[in-house]
C-alpha cells in the first residue's frame, strides 16, 4: 500500500476523491471475492428462468413441426389449411433452404473463432476497421436492395447507414479513449485463455440450437403462406433466437466477469492467494442460481443500450436548437431512468454477489454515480464499437447466404439473408462478449477500489483518472453554463415585465 499516495498526487480531483475512498471500498472488494467463492447462493429471478425454459421447449416443438411439414414432402401435416394460402404452391421443401442456413452458421462460427484466435493487436485493428467500414457496407447493401427491387429494405439500410455515419461523427473524439480501454480489456482476456475456451463451448451450444432453429425457419421460408404470414412468423422466430443468443452471451459475460474480478482482486491469476478452480465455480453459478437473472436482463438490456447510444450521439451534436434539444432531453432522461434498472454492469454484480438483476443494475449504477465514474462510463463507446464489429460479422454472414439464395430464388433473398444475418450476429457476439465482460469488470473494479486498477496497470490507471477529471470538469462547466443562461433569461423576462 506504500504506492497509493503516488497516483493520487499525480491525478485529478475526480480520481483523488475515488482513491480517498479506497479504504472504505477495499472491504467491499474482499467481500466480493468471498461471495463469489461461497458455496451457497440463493436462486434469483426464478420466474424468468421458468419462462425461458418453457419458451425453449415450446419453440423447439414448433420448429420441429414447421421443418418436418416441408421435409421431403410438401405440407406433410396439412398446415396450409390454417394459413389462408394466397400464393401458388411452388413445391419448395425444407431441405432446399436448410443448407443455406448451415453455411450461414458455418460462416458466423468461423468469424467468431477467427476473432478469438486473433485476440490481441490484430483484434484492435479489426475493431478500428469495423467502425469505419460499417457505414460503407450498409450503403452498398442498400444499393443492392434497390437493384433487386426491394425498395423497403433499400430505404431501411440507407437510413441505417446514415444513422451509423452520424453516430461515428458524433463520437469521433471519444474513439481514442475507447480504443485504449478495449486494448487493456483484450490484454486482460489474453492472459486468461480459459475464458476463450468457454466462449468456444458456448458457440458450439449455440450452433446446435441454430441447427433446430434453422430447420424450422427453412420450413417457414419454403411454406405456402403469403409473404406477410411468413414475415410475421419469421419475426417471432427471430425474437426468440435473439433472446436465446443474448442469454448465452450474457452467461459468458457473467463467467468472464467473475474471473476478471478475481484476477484484479488477487493481483494476477498466478498469485498464491488466487483460489483453486475459480472458473468452474463461476460457471456453476452462471448456469444455476444466476441463470434466471441472466434470462431476465437479456430481454431488455441490449435494446435499451442501443437506444441510449443513439440518443447520446444526437444530443451531443444538436447545438442551440432549443425545441429539438427539449425533445431529445425528454427521451434522454427516460432512457437514463431505464438504464438504472437495465444495464450491462449488472452482470458483474450478479457474478460477484449473486444478486437479482434489477438490484444488481441499480447497485452498479448508484456505485458509478456516487464515485463520479458514471461520467467516464458515459464517455466510453467500447460497447458500441464491439456492436459494430458484431453487425459487420452479421452482414458478412447475411451476404453469403443472400448471394447463394439469389442464384436460385430471387424473391427469397432478403428473407433468407436477414435471418442469416441474425445468426451471424449472435455467433460473432458470443466471441465479442469476452472483451465486453473485461471492460465492464474494469469499470466496476475502478469504482469500487481504484487501487485494484493501479496495481494491475499503473499507466492505464493514470490515463483513466486523467480522462475522468476532464469529463467531470466538462460537466461542471456545462452545468454552470446552463445555470447562467437560465439566470440571464429570468433577468431578461423581469426587465421586460417592468
Amino acid at each position: 500500500m506504500s504506492d497509493s499516495p503516488a497516483p493520487s498526487s499525480n491525478s485529478d480531483p475526480g480520481s483523488i476523491s475515488a482513491v480517498d475512498q479506497t479504504g472504505g471500498r477495499s472491504r467491499r472488494s474482499t467481500d466480493g471475492s468471498q461471495t463469489l467463492l461461497s458455496e451457497s447462493r440463493h436462486w434469483r429471478d426464478v420466474f424468468w428462468l421458468g419462462i425461458f425454459v418453457i419458451h425453449l421447449i415450446g419453440l423447439g416443438f414448433l420448429l420441429s413441426v414447421l421443418g418436418l411439414n416441408r421435409f421431403k414432402k410438401t405440407d406433410r401435416f396439412n398446415i396450409s389449411r390454417y394459413t389462408n394460402q394466397k400464393v401458388e404452391t411452388k413445391g419448395e421443401l425444407t431441405e432446399d433452404y436448410w443448407p443455406i442456413y448451415a453455411v450461414a452458421g458455418g460462416v458466423g462460427a468461423l468469424l467468431g473463432w477467427m476473432w478469438l484466435l486473433l485476440l490481441g493487436s490484430p483484434a484492435n485493428q479489426m475493431l478500428k476497421i469495423s467502425v469505419h467500414i460499417l457505414t460503407t457496407y450498409l450503403a452498398v447493401i442498400s444499393v443492392l436492395c434497390f437493384w433487386c427491387d426491394q425498395f423497403f429494405w433499400g430505404v431501411a439500410f440507407a437510413i441505417a447507414a446514415a444513422l451509423q455515419f452520424l453516430y461515428v461523427i458524433s463520437v469521433i473524439d471519444r474513439l481514442s479513449f475507447t480504443m485504449l480501454v478495449l486494448q487493456k480489456a483484450v490484454k486482460m482476456v489474453w492472459s486468461l485463455p480459459e475464458v476463450k475456451r468457454v466462449a468456444y463451448v458456448f458457440m458450439a451450444v449455440m450452433l446446435l440450437w441454430m441447427g433446430i432453429w434453422s430447420f424450422g425457419t427453412a420450413g417457414v421460408v419454403a411454406s405456402d403462406m403469403d409473404d406477410g404470414g411468413r414475415w410475421w412468423l419469421l419475426l417471432v422466430l427471430s425474437v426468440s433466437l435473439f433472446w436465446t443468443g443474448a442469454v448465452l452471451c450474457n452467461t459468458v459475460h457473467v463467467i468472464v466477469s467473475g474471473m476478471v474480478f478475481l484476477v484484479l482482486i488477487h493481483d494476477g491469476r498466478d498469485s498464491v492467494s488466487m483460489p483453486h478452480n475459480p472458473l468452474v465455480k463461476s460457471l456453476r453459478y452462471a448456469v444455476t442460481t444466476s441463470l434466471g437473472s441472466i434470462c431476465y436482463g437479456s430481454l431488455f438490456t441490449a435494446a435499451i443500450r442501443t437506444l441510449r447510444w443513439e440518443i447520446r450521439g444526437i444530443r451531443s451534436k444538436i447545438g442551440n436548437n432549443e425545441c429539438l434539444l427539449c425533445c431529445v432531453d425528454f427521451l434522454f432522461h427516460l432512457v437514463e431512468t431505464l438504464v438504472r434498472f437495465f444495464n450491462k454492469y449488472a452482470y458483474v454484480q450478479i457474478a460477484v454477489y449473486g444478486k437479482g438483476f434489477n438490484r444488481s443494475a441499480r447497485d452498479a449504477w448508484e456505485l458509478f454515480q456516487s464515485t463520479g465514474v458514471e461520467a467516464l462510463v458515459a464517455y466510453d463507446c467500447s460497447g458500441a464499437v464491439l456492436l459494430m464489429g458484431t453487425i459487420v460479422g452479421g452482414l458478412i454472414t447475411g451476404t453469403c447466404a443472400g448471394a447463394w439464395t439469389y442464384t436460385k430464388w430471387h424473391d427469397r433473398v432478403v428473407m433468407v439473408g436477414s435471418t442469416a444475418m441474425l445468426m451471424g450476429m449472435v455467433l460473432v457476439g458470443l466471441a465479442m462478449v469476452v472483451v465486453e465482460s473485461a471492460v465492464t469488470s474494469i469499470y466496476i473494479c475502478y469504482a469500487e477500489d481504484p487501487l485494484l486498477i493501479h496495481r494491475w496497470d499503473a499507466e492505464f490507471f493514470n490515463q483513466m483518472s486523467e480522462t475522468l477529471h476532464q469529463r467531470l470538469q466538462y460537466r461542471s462547466a456545462r452545468a454552470r453554463e446552463v445555470l447562467t443562461n437560465n439566470r440571464f433569461d429570468s433577468h431578461t423576462q423581469e426587465s421586460l415585465s417592468v
